[in-house]
This record gives C-alpha cells, structure tokens and sequence, in this order.
C-alpha cells in the first residue's frame, strides 16, 4: 500500500462506477428497496446421503477465487458479477485470495464497487453502534449493511443442489487502514477503506478483504481466522490463549444490582446471599463506580441530566471515598482501602478471582486534564468525530455524549506507564484482573495521532503488555471494543463481550440478545471466548437467558439485586461448589439457521449447539414474537405473545458430533429434553419436532449411544437437573478387558451432584458411586437410568454391573 503522511486535508468520498458492460444491467435493477429479508427461507433439508460429507473437516475444495470477465468465481460457479476493473484478486492459497481495489485519488477513505450480488442467501455481521455488532440475512447486495465487518455466502453449484458451500469475505487491516464492507440500493456490494486520520491518505488497498470457500462454515471461520493469524501477525487465534480462570466459575457482576451506586455493604450482601442460598460466587466484577472521578457536569442539587454520566474523568488511578476511610474518620463498615476490602471478600465469601472495570482510556470522559492524579500522563481535551458509516447506522447515547462533553485522551507516547501504574496498584490492592470497556472509542479520536489502526495498535499493546506484567492468569475482560481494530489487534486478550448490553428493564431486547451473541460468535469464538454477558436469575427471561449461558460455552454470571436471586433456575447453571458446567466451544446458530430470521420471520427457531466430553448439547430458543431488529421495528401484531413455533432437530445440528461419537459408534443416539425430562432414542437419519412459544427454550442433550464390551447399549446423559446436563459426565469406559468374557461392567466419571441420567438398554445388576453401594432406578418403557448422586459430592466415579 502507498501512503502518504501529508498536510491535512478533506475530499469528497471517492466512488467507482461498474464497467460499461453492466450499466444497462444496473440500470434497471429496482433501487431504494425497505426489506432487508428474503421471505419465507426455509431449513436446509436433511439429507441422508450427506451425513459424512456434513460431518468431514477438511473444507478445502481446490476452487480459488477468480476473477474473469468482470465475474468472481469460486469453483465455476459465479457468486458476484459485474466487478470493475479497478477491483483486484491476488491468490493465496488453492481456496483464498485477497481482494482489493484502487483510485487515482489520493484520500483517507475511499468506497470502492466490487460487484453484483443477487440471488444468494447471506448473512452479514455488522456494527450497529460504534460498539457493537449484530446479524442481518438476505440475498442480495442491498441487504448487506454498512459497517459489515464478516460476509457470508451461501453457493450452490446447481440449484437443485442438496448441500451448499461457503464464501466468506473477511474485511481486514491493511497496514494503517481499516475495512469494512457495504451494499447499496443497486445490489452492489462496496468495500470502504479508511484511516480515522485525514493525514494518512492512500490510492490503493490490495488486501482489503481475505476471501475463503469452504463446505463446512464453521471450519471456513476457523481456518480462515487461522490464515489471517499467519498473514496479518496482530492477533491469535482462541486456540493459542491462556483461558482466564473466570471461566469455570460462577459468578456475579455489580453493574445492574447497584449502577454507579455500588458500594462495599451492598457487594457484601449480594455475595452473602448468593452463597446463603447454595450458588456462590467465585468470582466478582466491580462494575463502574469505584473509581475517584469527577463530574462537571452533574451539579449536585441539580436534576440529573441522562447522558451527563459520560462526561465523567479520572481524578487518579486510586478507589474513590466509598472504598477508603478518610483521614478524619468514617463509620467503621468502610474499608481502610480497596485492599483491605478485597481481602475481605475473599476470605469471608471464598472469591478466587475479583476484578475492577475501567474504561480503556481510564473513564468515560477519560483523565481530567491538569489534575495532579492524572498530569503525568499529560490528558489532553479531544472531541470525537464518527465515520460516516457509524453514523449510518443507531446513534448511541453515550457516544453522543461523549461528542458533546469530550475527551481528556493521556498521551498515546504514556500508555504504557499508564496502565503498568494502575494495574500494578491493582495488583497491590488485591485484584486479580480488569474489564477494560469503552474501547472502540480509539477510532473517533485519532486524528494527528497516526490514524485508527496506528492508534489502536499502541493502546492494545500497552494494554496487553501491562495485563501480562501485572496479572497472572491473562486477567482481563474487553468490552465495547467490536470494531476490527480492536479485534484484529488482540494478541493475548482471551475473552470480549459478544453484543450489546443485557438490559433487564426492557422486554424488547431479550430474544435479540441471545440471537445477536450466537451469531456474532461465529466470527468472534475463533479469536476469543466470546461473553454473553451478565443476567438476572428472577426475571421473567431469567430461564432463557440461563439456558443459553448454559450452551453458550462462556462465562457464567449474574448482576442479580442483593437478595433477589431465583435459585431454582440457579441451581440448574451452578454447581454447590461455585464451578459451573462450561460447554467445550463457543456457542453458535446450528447450520440450517445460519441464513434464516430468528427474530423476524415469524417461522424459524434458533438452533444453538455444542459439545461436551462426551455429548453434545442444542439450546432451542423461540426468538420470534418479542421485539424487532434496529432499524426494522414493526407495528406490534396482537398474535406475537401467543406466536408458537415449530421446527426440527437433528444429530446433523451437532458439528463435530463425532469428536463424541468415536469409531465404535452405531449411528444412533440418545436424547434427552430438559424442558419435558423426557429420553428418546434417534437415529443419525432422522429428525424430531420442537415446538415452542415466545420466549419459550429447552436444552437437548444428544448423546451416542455405544456398545460396550458386544453386549450392552449404553449412552451417559449427565446430570438431568442441570440445564446442560452431559457437561458433568467427564469419561466413560469399559471396565473389562478386551475379549473377556465376564459381564460388563461401565464406569463414568464426573462432577457435581444430584441425578445421573442415562440411556441403558438393560438394567444394572448393581450400582457402586466412589467405592459405595448406590441406589439406582430404571425405566424399561423409555431405557432411562437414573443414579442419585449424594448432596456435596464434588466428583464421582460410578461403576454399573450388567
């Protein structure tokens, strides 16, 4: 790429028009359309003949993306049309390419035509807010939208053809410009490139976007994210990260218990009563509000105006006067310091891990400038300016405010010695990691400062550095930071919140939660563990949301009000020991929904699926009914409360079933609804129907049933009382050896307590759980096997005699 760092200056928006060949066919293409849907899109059949194929790895297919006669061509197979002669292909590897294009003019951000997409079924991933990403499907160019950040088409040799493949377009970083992708009224689909700086400026940009095809999606995601490790060398794949320990536990989160109120009693009582009643905490994160701020803008005795908590900054990197006794003295019930505290906590509610948020520049509205707390690192008042495509899309409140009040930005040359400062003080305050929020805000402010990527590169790796110097277990949360520069810069950085806000007040956005952190997890769960954020356990989604934390594969944990907990749906997520049954992988949409509306189309369930040790796990959830999209809301329609959906289920909607299934497996499998506590038995060829009413789930568990030592059927469910039942069962194997003709004996191995289900085709003799003598119950009518694990039991290891 050809940059020059010059005199700033601002021109028009540069544009490509598509060769002469295709104006009459643009011409005539109908501009201005509303519906960002195809109608009507239906499940992918399933298809007995296609199991394998489904099933296989290797997505390579020897069919690299061409360009020939203004045409992108994959396999022969033609997937966009009318391309411009200034757009470029260059091969990487039998099925990659980069793709890119040029100007003869010299600018910060460019829009570029790349071609025509019509008639394809595509999903998009794209930033909704400065912050944020969710999905939208379609089938063609204009239902892509601005800001798309992962492209995803689906290609059909022949239209009768049973099983598709994959395109995927992946627009990257580009030495100092950032790209993203577009569709416009005319069914074009356009590649913006831009810098965030005025002063960086370029003609070209030759590998804008990664191009991949593949048969199985979720291993085109994986390998490409893989590839462009290897290209771009700024960031990891999730693979290749130490896992916080945060994962493994349950845990609770501040911010919607107490907002900007918290403070040491009330976090003090929240852990009491978590723990009071069998689910405790083992981690805690002190949301926003611990630290020494202040406010101009929030006059006490004034009325409180919404927004103005944006113009907060950072007086010091110390706790504010709720953490710490003053000097002239305090009620007792207030710590000495935020160690003190910490130290407290850990010792009285058995917390392993406690963290603190902060934002990335320190605040809201970043450090004050001059204060004595803050003036080593040299604030100074900068006043965001979002790109035209943010502004395309939902305004957002805080960043709204954040335009208006500002931003005491600390010198980009001191981020280092900042963050070394305030995590070392963390360290030494008896916290063990940070959620670090608000980081896409780098982008609006990087003018004269090298640009958005430029910028966005020094801050993560300071960040980054500091979290590996400072905190032992790669202790950190991101948050608000879903741009691609964030994204593409995350070396070490394990985990980052997945969507937008849970927001426990408005009944609207509940179904479009769990639909956007599923989705938005195809993209994001091979970078890092994707968080689906916290929820409320007494709520009336509380058994929705628990049920997708559950499959989801993320961190668990809750910012339930102190004393305001239903433990029943608690209980079912946490283990009394405070660890909960975390699935292998991050969760996401099973194949067959990948180019369907869950929320809009009033016809599709969402399929979320997974795996375990050795089961796999599918959350069913109906998203109809409840809200609408940004951007594409909808009268209220008197049937949506009572709106039921119906669709089927099938081992096909289990990726990588036979990591599970192994070699001796026969081809069926057992299945086990938590919604009904009912066990059937299902065969790899066939289906099972599903019908749920708004804001309705069940969580299935699929497990393949094996034959033991030739002579007993055998599949372990787990524990039936939790919502993901086989995430207990750790191995099961036989006890005999090999060509013996002694009567079969299993052991399965696990954690927690509670009830042991299982598909058996004949009854045990005897049941014995850690060397003693267990009671055990089965069921002839459905093969259902149950063994009632004693209460405080941590882990198991049953041997059943047949």
């Amino acid at each position: 790429m050809m940059i020059s760092h010059g005199t700033t200056r601002v021109t028009a928006t540069t544009m490509f028009l598509a060769p002469p060949s295709c104006q009459r066919t643009l011409h005539h293409l109908q501009v201005g359309r509303q519906s960002f849907f195809s109608p009507g899109i239906q499940s992918i059949r399933f298809s007995d003949k296609k199991w394998r194929q489904s099933q296989r790895h290797s997505m390579f297919l020897g069919a690299r993306p061409t360009l020939k006669d203004g045409a992108l061509s994959v396999n022969g197979t033609d997937v966009m049309t009318c391309v411009p002669e200034n757009v470029v292909v260059t091969p990487l590897t039998n099925s990659s390419a980069f793709m890119g294009a040029s100007s003869t003019v010299m600018d910060s951000r460019h829009v570029f035509k790349l071609g025509l997409i019509q008639g394809v079924r595509l999903l998009s991933l794209y930033r909704f807010k400065l912050w944020w990403m969710m999905p939208r499907v379609g089938d063609s160019g204009s239902d892509i939208p601005v800001e798309t950040q992962m492209l995803l088409l689906e290609v059909k040799e022949h239209e009768s053809s049973d099983e598709p493949n994959y395109l995927l377009f992946l627009p990257v970083l580009d030495e100092d410009f950032r790209s993203s992708l577009q569709g416009n009224s005319a069914d074009e689909l356009e590649l913006c490139i831009e810098s965030g700086d005025p002063a960086i400026v370029t003609t070209e940009s030759r590998k804008a976007v990664f191009i991949n095809y593949g048969e199985n999606p979720f291993e085109l995601m994986k390998e490409s994210i893989k590839l462009m490790e290897k290209q771009m060398g700024t960031f990891s794949h999730r693979e290749t990260k130490q896992m916080p320990g945060i994962l493994e536990y349950f845990g609770w989160c501040t911010w919607d218990a107490f907002y900007h109120d918290v403070n040491p009693r009330g976090i003090m009582d929240g852990l009491k009563s978590l723990s009071d009643g069998g689910t405790p905490a083992k981690f805690l994160i002190i949301d926003d509000g611990w630290q020494d701020t202040t406010n101009e803008f929030q006059k006490e005795g004034e009325p409180f105006v919404d927004g103005s908590q944006f113009g907060g900054r950072l007086l010091s990197i110390k706790e504010n006067h709720k953490f710490r006794r003053q000097e002239n003295g305090a009620p007792s019930s207030i710590p000495n310091n935020l160690k003190e505290f910490t130290s407290y906590i850990k010792e009285n509610f058995g917390l392993k891990y406690v963290y603190v948020w902060h934002a990335l520049l320190g605040y809201w509205g970043g450090l004050v400038p001059g204060a004595s707390g803050t003036e080593k690192y040299r604030p100074e008042m900068r006043y965001p300016v979002q790109s035209p495509g943010n502004l395309a899309n939902t305004r957002d409140l805080a960043m709204d405010c954040m335009d208006k009040y500002g931003i005491g930005t600390l010198d980009p040359a001191l981020a280092s010695q900042f963050y070394e400062d305030l995590h070392s003080y963390l360290v030494s305050q008896n916290v063990d990691g940070v959620k670090v929020d608000v980081q896409n805000i780098l982008e609006t402010i990087a003018t004269g400062l090298g640009g958005r990527v430029s910028l966005t590169r020094v801050f993560q790796k300071a960040l980054e550095k500091s979290i590996a110097a400072n905190f032992q277990d790669n202790s950190i949360i991101c948050c608000m930071g879903l741009s691609t520069d964030s994204i593409y810069h995350c070396k070490q950085s394990a985990i980052t919140r997945a969507s937008d806000d849970y927001y426990p007040q408005n009944p609207r956005t509940q179904t479009l939660h769990i639909a956007s952190v599923s989705y938005n997890s195809i993209f994001l769960g091979e970078i890092f563990v994707p968080d689906w954020d916290m929820f409320y356990s007494l709520h009336d989604a509380a058994e929705y949301h628990a049920s997708a934390r559950a499959v989801g594969g993320c961190a668990v944990y809750v910012s339930d009000k102190p004393g305001h907990h239903d433990f029943e749906i608690l209980k079912r997520l946490v283990l009394p020991d405070g660890s909960i049954l975390r699935a292998k992988y991050p969760g996401r949409p099973s194949r067959d929904c990948l180019f369907n509306d869950p929320v809009m189309d009033r016809s599709s369930l969402l399929k979320i699926w997974n795996l375990n040790n050795c089961t796999g796990v599918l959350g069913v959830f109906n998203c109809q009914g409840a809200g609408s999209w940004p951007g594409m809301e909808i009268a209220d329609q008197e049937d949506q409360g009572s709106l039921q959906i119906s669709g089927k289920v099938s081992l096909k909607d289990i990726e990588y079933f036979e990591e599970v299934a192994g070699d001796s497996w026969n081809g069926d499998a057992a299945v086990f609804s938590f919604k009904s506590g009912s066990l059937c038995r299902l065969s790899k060829y066939s289906s099972m129907e599903v019908v749920l009413g708004v804001l309705q789930c069940d969580v299935l568990t699929f497990s393949p049933i094996k034959v033991y030592d030739q002579k007993v059927e055998f599949a372990p469910i787990g524990l039936i009382n939790m919502y993901n039942a086989g995430g207990a069962v750790e191995t099961v194997e036989s006890c005999n050896e090999v060509g013996s003709s002694s009567n079969p004996q299993l052991r399965i191995k696990g954690r927690g307590s509670g009830t042991l289900g299982a598909f058996s085709d004949a009854r045990p003799k005897s049941c014995f759980i850690n060397s003693e003598e267990g009671s055990f119950e089965f069921s002839q009518e459905d093969n259902l096997l149950t063994v009632r694990i004693p209460a405080r039991t941590i882990s198991w290891d049953i041997v059943l005699s047949y």
